[in-house]
């Protein structure tokens, strides 16, 4: 018998309070809303080990059409903890990192919906020019921008 194998990252999942606020932010930063909708029902608790839950989800898929970011908002249960402000060495999840062709205008248009930088946007050798924000939520968003190709 073949051995599994790996095929693909297929979403990252994130926790949020306003839907439409991050669906807009994400939106901004340049993905488009793939399907919205309701996930319940008993096999849903089963997959979360949550039991009975209502989740409105938003899948917002990247330009390219590779990696998807999978937007929930949680009516049943309700949530129970708040990391969205974590320190950058904080355990766990840390941040979604995208590749941007213009950092610094991108990080404009960001800070119109709330983005603020955390440090600074700062290059590393001549091959990026890289920076975390914290956005919509406060959730940590890095931003890359390749310069070595240019």
């Amino acid at each position: 018998m073949a051995k599994s194998k790996l095929l693909s990252m297929h979403n990252v999942g994130i926790v949020v309070e306003s839907l439409d606020e991050a669906i807009s932010f994400f939106t901004e930063l340049g993905l488009k809303l793939e399907g919205r909708g309701n996930v319940e029902g008993e096999w849903a608790g089963r997959v979360t080990g949550l039991g009975a839950q209502k989740v409105e989800i938003a899948m917002m898929v990247t330009p390219d059409g590779h990696s998807r970011l999978e937007l929930s908002r949680f009516l049943t249960p309700s949530t129970i903890s708040d990391h969205r402000n974590a320190p950058v060495n904080a355990l766990g999840y840390l941040r979604v990192m995208f590749n941007v062709e213009n950092i610094d205008e991108m990080v404009t248009r960001l800070s119109k919906h709330g983005a603020q930088l955390v440090g600074e946007v700062v290059q590393y050798e001549d091959v990026y020019r890289l920076c975390y924000i914290r956005g919509i939520e406060g959730i940590l968003i890095g931003l890359a921008e390749e310069i070595g190709n240019k």
